[in-house]
């Protein structure tokens, strides 16, 4: 037990001796993501409680081991704190609660993508980093657009227009994923 925490150690000194900048800062935001996710999704009782350290933790797990399942069990953790929140405490689904959750989430969950492709001690140019930042945030801005004309839109298709507006948007979901993959197919996106 205590040789293998010795090495253990030993590893982590090996790699912090060999961390750049960049893959570092990349973790960092990791980090900062899910913890505001969780803090966000989950209620203030419990997050000021006794519960905060093991909450915390499990949304640090993904900036330390990128090519886990931490992303996933972290997202897991954010989902489940805001059902708890909004059944259990009963509090109202507020909409910039949605969208920060959704906003974080993925800006965690893309950076766990880019650090799990980026070994701890690459030199990366930074415009790397922030074109990738620059598209998800992109991708956040459109969404959460989209998603507020949704929700306006909602009171006035009521009733078989919403049910066709649904369907519509669900066929055109399932045409970008079939053109993507066709695309993928032949090698001309990524």
């Amino acid at each position: 037990m205590r040789k293998t925490l010795d090495q253990w150690i030993e590893r982590a000194r090996r790699v912090l001796d060999r961390a750049t900048l960049v893959p570092f800062l990349v973790r960092c935001g990791i980090a900062v993501a899910f913890v505001l996710a969780v803090s966000v999704a989950w209620p203030v009782e419990l997050i000021a409680g006794r519960f905060a350290l093991p909450l915390y933790a499990v949304a640090l797990w993904p900036a330390i081991a990128p090519r886990g399942r931490g992303a996933t069990i972290t997202v897991l953790l954010v989902v489940a704190g805001w059902i708890a929140d909004t059944t259990w405490f009963d509090q109202r689904v507020a909409l910039w609660r949605v969208l920060g959750i959704a906003a974080l989430v993925y800006i965690g969950h893309t950076l766990t993508a880019l650090a799990a492709a980026l070994p701890y001690d690459a030199m990366v140019n930074l415009d790397v980093v922030t074109t990738w930042i620059g598209r998800a945030l992109a991708v956040v801005l459109i969404s959460s657009v989209l998603t507020v004309i949704a929700l306006g839109l909602t009171s006035a298709l009521a009733g078989g227009a919403f049910v066709l507006a649904t369907l519509v948007g669900l066929a055109g979901a399932v045409g970008a994923t079939m053109l993507l993959a066709r695309l993928l197919r032949r090698g001309d996106v990524g």
